[in-house]
């Protein structure tokens, strides 16, 4: 079984998917299947097979009212990728840090 990271990092890796997401997080609102179907140049089943794998990334809940199945974005799993990131930043400050001494040698 994958990891939270692994699954949102699987999701987010696919550039439409992020646009779907986007769009999702700046409707900041459930939309219908069908509207965000409109906003794409692919099918709704491509569209729905792309939410599914956000859905199992746990970044986009599906609810149905009536015949209608709506979607609403959930970024509180991006905190798990921000955390991830984090532990690797003290690397990345540490190696500035090096970068910067060298530079700042007088030849």
């Amino acid at each position: 079984m994958q990891d939270k990271v692994t699954k949102i990092l699987k999701a987010i890796a696919d550039p439409t998917r992020r646009e779907i997401f986007h769009a999702l997080v700046i409707a900041s609102t459930a939309l219908p299947i069908t509207e965000i179907s409109n906003q794409f140049e692919m099918s709704r089943q491509g569209v729905t097979k792309h939410l599914k794998t956000l859905e199992n990334a746990g970044l986009v809940a599906i609810n149905s009212k009536g015949r209608e199945r709506y979607c609403k974005a959930d970024t509180q799993p991006l905190i798990e990728i921000n955390k991830w990131l984090k532990f690797y930043e003290q690397f990345w400050d540490n190696a500035l840090g090096k970068l910067e001494n060298y530079l700042d040698r007088k030849p």
